[in-house]
């Protein structure tokens, strides 16, 4: 009977237990804001609209004058927000620009817990030692070092061991 019991309760808690399952939301793509659209102009170069957009997410395979920009942000506990610019240039200067998508709402991510940059408070850099003690060649015998180039000793003494067999390629 009480074996009975534990199988049902450890049942019971593993089922409750899949039934908490973690979610987050997922950006994809390029973040793209309502700024950054209002920054393009027709007559733009691609190194300008670079500077502002970032690279694109899609050039169109068959036709290099047509750059997609894309983000979709899946809410864990919300909807889909999808967001689209397509650019169109003509002799390397941006003349079109199509975009789909809600630009006026702006979009928050939340950076996971435990990740992001690091803490001002943190400087690593100030414990490491001001100087690095200088390898030291040692002399083989016959007056030469086995400090190959680069700094690093060498390990080995350049004859192959009794048991090393040649790699055949």
């Amino acid at each position: 009977m009480q074996k009975l019991i534990k199988i049902a309760t450890l049942t019971l808690a593993l089922t409750l237990a899949s039934g908490c399952v973690y979610k987050r939301d997922l950006p994809q793509g390029n973040y793209i804001t309502e700024g950054m659209v209002e920054q393009l102009q027709p007559g733009m170069s691609r190194e300008q609209v670079i500077n502002v957009m970032g690279r694109p997410l899609l050039e169109a395979p068959f036709d290099a004058n047509q750059w997609d920009y894309i983000f979709r942000l899946d809410e864990a506990y919300g909807g889909v927000q999808q967001r689209r610019v397509s650019l169109t240039f003509a002799n390397g200067q941006l003349t079109d620009i199509e975009q789909r998508g809600d630009m006026s709402e702006d979009i928050q991510l939340r950076p996971e817990e435990g990740m992001g940059p690091a803490s001002e408070e943190a400087t690593p850099m100030e414990e490491l030692p001001a100087t690095q003690p200088e390898a030291v060649p040692e002399t083989a015998p016959g007056g030469g070092t086995t400090m190959p180039q680069g700094g690093v000793p060498a390990t080995g003494g350049g004859e192959p061991a009794a048991g090393d067999q040649p790699l055949g390629y």
